[in-house]
Order: C-alpha cells, then sequence, then structure tokens
C-alpha cells in the first residue's frame, strides 16, 4: 500500500535533520557532542552490555534496537527492525514504551500495544537466546499481567536480593482519568505471582499538569508513567514522569526505598514532594520525560536519558528526541539531575 504523501515527507523531513545532526556533530570539539541523539525518538531506552550500548525508543508499528560503541553516536548505530507484531490482534498496534533486559543469559523486550483501543492496552514480552539481541530469533512469551488484568504501559524490571519485580503505568480501574504506578513479583520473566500493589498516584500540583481541551469527555488526565529503577549503594530510586506528556510540565519524580525491603508494600517507599527535573524554557527544552539510565564505558560516570520537545506546546508527537547528560549525587543520597542542557552547548562525551 502506498504511504500517504505526509507520511513520506515526515520520513524525508526526519532523514534530512537526522543529516543535519550528524555534521552538526562533526563540527564539534574533539571528545564532545549535542543533543539530541536522533531528531525523534521517544521513550528513549538504553542498556550496556558487552561493550556496546543498545538503544529502544516508540515506534508505534515494531521493536528496534540500535547498536553502538558510542553512544553519542547513535544516529550512525547499526538498526534493525528485531520483532514486528502480527496484522491484527490484540499486540498488533500501538506498541509504546520497548526497553530491553537481559536475564539468565537471555534477552527480553518489555512493550505495551493494543488492537487499536487505547484501553485495551496491556504489556507483552518476547524472549531471545542470541548472545546479541541484533542477531537470533525472537519467540513471543504472551501477556505480562497481575490478576487485575487492568490498562497497563511502561513496563519496566528490575532485581533486588535475587528477587525480581515489574513496574508498570496502569489504571485502578477500566476508564481513563489517572494513572499510577504499580508493581509485582516476577516468577519468571513473563509470569507475575503477586497482586499489583500500588506505589504512586498524581498527588501533588506539579503532577496534575494534564489538560485536554479538545477532549470535553474527559476534559483532565492526571498521570503517573514510565517508571525507571535506578539503584545505588543501597537505595533504590524509583524514577518516574510526572503530568501529562502532551503538555510542556511533564516533569520527573522520585520514590525511595531501601534494598532488601519488601518492595511490594508502598510503605517500603518514601515519595518525594517536588520534581527532579523539569523543562527549561531559556534553555528551550520542554516535556522532560520518560527517561532511562546507564554508565559511561568506564563504569564511572552516572548518565540519564530522557526525551524532550524543542520547542513549546509541541505535545506527545514525533518532536519529542532522545538527549543524555551525565548527573551526580546529592549529600543526602538522592540523585542530582541538574538542568536539561540546551542543544547549542556541547557536552564532553562520556569517560571510556
Amino acid at each position: 500500500m502506498k504511504k500517504p504523501a505526509f507520511v513520506e515527507l515526515f520520513v524525508l523531513a526526519s532523514l534530512l535533520i537526522g543529516t543535519c545532526i550528524s555534521a552538526a556533530q562533526s563540527k564539534l570539539p574533539a571528545g564532545t557532542f549535542k543533543n539530541p541523539l536522533l531528531s525523534t525518538g521517544p521513550d528513549p531506552w538504553v542498556i550496556r552490555y558487552g561493550g556496546f550500548y543498545y538503544y529502544m525508543n516508540s515506534t508505534g508499528t515494531n521493536l528496534t534496537i540500535r547498536k553502538t560503541s558510542d553512544i553519542t553516536d547513535l544516529a550512525h548505530a547499526e538498526t534493525k527492525i528485531v520483532w514486528t507484531p502480527p496484522s491484527t490482534g490484540p499486540y498488533s498496534k500501538d506498541l509504546w514504551a520497548p526497553e530491553l533486559h537481559r536475564f539468565d543469559d537471555r534477552w527480553y523486550i518489555y512493550f505495551a500495544a493494543d488492537d487499536g483501543p487505547n484501553e485495551h492496552h496491556r504489556i507483552y514480552v518476547v524472549e531471545n537466546t542470541a548472545a546479541d539481541p541484533l542477531d537470533g530469533t525472537w519467540e513471543f512469551k504472551g501477556k505480562v499481567s497481575d490478576a487485575t488484568n487492568k490498562w497497563a504501559i511502561d513496563a519496566s524490571v528490575f532485581e533486588d536480593h535475587n528477587q525480581r519485580y515489574i513496574l508498570w503505568s496502569g489504571w485502578e480501574g477500566d476508564t481513563d482519568g489517572e494513572q499510577r504506578i504499580y508493581i509485582a513479583h516476577l516468577k519468571n520473566p513473563w509470569t507475575v505471582d503477586s497482586p499489583r500493589a500500588m506505589l504512586s498516584y498524581p498527588q501533588y500540583p506539579w503532577e496534575r499538569v494534564g489538560d485536554l481541551l479538545d477532549r470535553p469527555a474527559m476534559p483532565h488526565v492526571n498521570v503517573n508513567e514510565g517508571p525507571e529503577i535506578l539503584q545505588h549503594n543501597e537505595d533504590i530510586f524509583l524514577v518516574y514522569s510526572g503530568s501529562a506528556c502532551w503538555t510542556d510540565y511533564y516533569a520527573l519524580g522520585v520514590i525511595r526505598a531501601k534494598s532488601g525491603t519488601n518492595l511490594l508494600d508502598q510503605a517500603s517507599w518514601m515519595k518525594y514532594d517536588h520534581p527532579f527535573f523539569k523543562q527549561d524554557r531559556e534553555a528551550k527544552v520542554f516535556g522532560t520525560g520518560h527517561n532511562g539510565f546507564f554508565k559511561s564505558p568506564d563504569g564511572k560516570q552516572d548518565w540519564i536519558i530522557y526525551h524532550a520537545n524543542p520547542a513549546s506546546g509541541e505535545g506527545c508527537g514525533d518532536h519529542r528526541s532522545p538527549r543524555i547528560q551525565p548527573f551526580t549525587w546529592n549529600p543526602d543520597g538522592t540523585p542530582n539531575f541538574g538542568k536539561p542542557i540546551a542543544t547549542d552547548i556541547p557536552i564532553e562525551k562520556p569517560s571510556n
């Protein structure tokens, strides 16, 4: 089927912008780069393994992995569509926020998908036994859900004291209006064996920005989504995106727990009342959110990856592009992400 003209124009524009990004990077002082890494790339995710960075973002239609030894040169990374859903069925459309993880010498990609209607979004996982996730065959393992089987997106998984957990953003009931962060225990990478536990809901003013002026039936939605784990010493930080992605006020909040505690108990977690990372209008960075974390090649630096818009009012579309920057730690043990770095400022590459 021939693509509509606007799709062809968008693809051409993306290629041209990508060429411009590559040209701009080549003119920088040695050992530096500038954001963004790609012209578009919502919901970015990075994992480092075997000397390479593997990167994914939402495409909507498939699961695509980029592989590179230099995360700042993502535009030239080896790129491969590793899995395409069936043309029909419950996980055939709207593939969002894929994350690549490695357990027991196998690769897993967690993603959300539906059959068209948003209310049908659920979490699914595919598996690959190859050493390199760009090799081998990806096998569909099924839906990953607790017993309630409610709407769910933005899955992430982690381990603590040899126990595995899954996090996601979900609805309490069967209708939209508020997204909360849930956690459950994993029996294996595709099976939940505990009830879900709610860890966070949008309770502070900064995480309750979400008006929908073109949706009279539901003019406002409160959002907590994109949960990601940052483990540091004996602390476990759950970093999430608060407020709606269709606003400039999409920002990162933090919840903290101690390693080894009952992570399925909300009482084990302490939620901070302020955002830890947010838009900077002077730097022209808007809608900062849906992040991930990774280390520099030498393991000495901590880096955050996130998406943001280059202008105000651009919402949840393809203007969202992946950006990275190093971060430090505060005296109280919390992460200090600083302010988003403007796209005209050179940044030193991750240390080798």
